[in-house]
């Protein structure tokens, strides 16, 4: 995922409540992606490995306890819809899957980066 699509993802995504932040790769790899905050000390990875489809790991202090696997069809998914998906995952078993019910929306999260973000999309493709 390009950087500047990862961004708009996680402004969508907490918009709706979701905690979630801007990832980067391991150390000399430049993919982006979205890390979601999960209860239990454990964060959802997505996206950070650099290939096409939608999948994510879910850590626990550096240790994997999960994952969700490739979203079939998920290389072709809108913005919208990879939003969809990142806020409608259960993460609770270790293979994560759709919720059957869409998870309701919570109270919005405030955007980050602040006054630097500013200055910075000054300077980028939006």
């Amino acid at each position: 995922m390009d950087e500047n699509r990862a961004r708009r993802v996680v402004d969508a995504l907490r918009d709706r409540g979701v905690p979630a932040h801007m990832a980067q790769a391991s150390a000399g790899r430049s993919e982006t992606g979205v890390r979601v905050v999960l209860p239990g000390d454990r964060e959802a990875l997505w996206d950070t490995d650099g290939t096409a489809g939608l999948e994510a790991q879910v850590m626990r202090d550096g240790m994997l306890v999960g994952f969700v696997p490739r979203i079939p069809g998920s290389e072709d998914f809108t913005e919208a819809q990879v939003i969809d998906a990142i806020a409608n995952t259960d993460y609770d078993q270790p293979v994560a899957r759709r919720a059957t019910q869409p998870v309701p929306a919570a109270p919005a999260l405030p955007r980050e980066g602040g006054f630097f973000r500013r200055m910075r999309d000054g300077f980028r493709e939006r």
